[in-house]
């Protein structure tokens, strides 16, 4: 149970048994949302630090398991998130102009302001919002699941998670009933090794996370999250199963957490910081250029893309100060399609607002 999938070697050619045997455009657009991801972390954080974004998750060396997952699931399939899948929510198709405005809170936020920052949606990818109470995504993801199947809508719910969330309730209530009535998840457990400044030593005394499954009667997949190749196929297999009416399966993505817990968190406070050296080593994103070189996939224009990627990113985010919502969207109808409707009332005194009837 401690062998870890693995399919791209450090040469950076690819195990023929296990290599999920993408495109060239697949291969280049997998590695582009992994650098765009990184390159939104980095500006988001700097961003925040300057004082013009309240908050911020980054996901520093955990790009191969968030965005190799979401790649792996087919567009009419369910993203249930955790804490930092802005990489996910960029594959399914949301602008990064609409996330970035999310994370300002200004007048182009598509939420219009009534979400927390850094927590988006996005219903046209079926890309559900972010929630920051740990695990609580894990039951919601199993009952849309288990939704689908009574209606016979052919899909799969992909759900991420921590090491941290393995320990809430909400882990056992939602894998437990997935293994009972046999629902079409995909589990993700992101094992970055830190939930914020606990080790996963003492989250758990198994010997592997993907283990657990086997408890809830079906499969875990232990694989190696610093490589997106192998994240895509343990992911693609599994959405593939659950599907067909195979079930559910865990897979442990194991990875690490190069940067902070979020905008709030000093990782030098509780970690050694030759444990990350020795991690940074193992980039995903370095890996992956390496086998796209190896199979003849980089070339001028590849790389021309990419900076181009880079360039808009740095205009959106940059132009993407904007107006706040403004005194207009403390008070506004919402009506829902029976026609009900309800009135946002602002409280200053107590700081805080309240939906009542119209």
């Amino acid at each position: 149970m401690t062998d870890m999938l693995r399919v791209i070697a450090n040469d950076g050619h690819a195990d023929p048994a296990t290599d999920p045997k993408l495109s060239k455009d697949e291969a280049l657009a997998l590695y582009r949302f992994m650098v765009l991801e990184r390159t939104l972390d980095t500006r988001m954080l700097s961003l925040q630090r300057q004082g013009r974004i309240g908050f911020y998750g980054p996901s520093l060396g955990q790009e191969a398991a968030i965005v190799g997952a979401a790649f792996a699931m087919e567009p009419r399939d369910w993203i249930f998130p955790q804490y930092r899948e802005p990489g996910a929510a960029l594959v399914r198709g949301m602008p990064l102009s609409h996330l970035v405005a999310q994370f300002f809170g200004n007048a182009l936020d598509p939420i219009q302001g009534r979400q927390m920052p850094c927590h988006y949606a996005y219903r046209a990818g079926n890309f559900m919002s972010i929630s920051s109470v740990v695990g609580s995504q894990i039951p919601l993801a199993v009952g849309a699941a288990w939704a689908a199947t009574i209606r016979k809508d052919p899909v799969a719910c992909l759900v991420y998670f921590g090491d941290g969330g393995t320990s809430t309730a909400d882990f056992h209530v939602g894998m437990n009933f997935a293994g009972v009535f046999h629902a079409p998840v995909v589990f993700l457990c992101n094992n970055n090794q830190w939930a914020i400044s606990l080790p996963v030593a003492r989250q758990t005394a198994s010997e592997t996370i993907a283990q657990k499954a086997a408890a809830y009667g079906f499969d875990g997949v232990r694989v190696d999250g610093m490589d997106a190749l192998a994240v895509v196929a343990a992911v693609r297999d599994a959405q593939r199963k659950a599907r067909a009416g195979g079930g559910p399966t865990l897979v442990e993505a194991v990875t690490y957490r190069l940067g902070p817990h979020s905008s709030s968190d000093d990782p030098t406070r509780y970690r050694d910081e030759k444990e990350v050296e020795a991690w940074r080593r193992h980039d995903p994103i370095d890996l992956l250029r390496t086998h796209l070189v190896a199979k003849g996939f980089w070339d001028p224009a590849a790389e021309e893309r990419v900076e181009t990627q880079h360039q808009t990113c740095a205009r959106i985010v940059h132009g993407n100060g904007g107006d706040s919502p403004g005194v207009a969207h403390e008070l506004a109808v919402v009506v829902d399609g029976s026609g009900y409707a309800a009135r946002l009332c602002v409280l200053p005194t107590f700081g805080c607002a309240l939906w009542e009837p119209k």
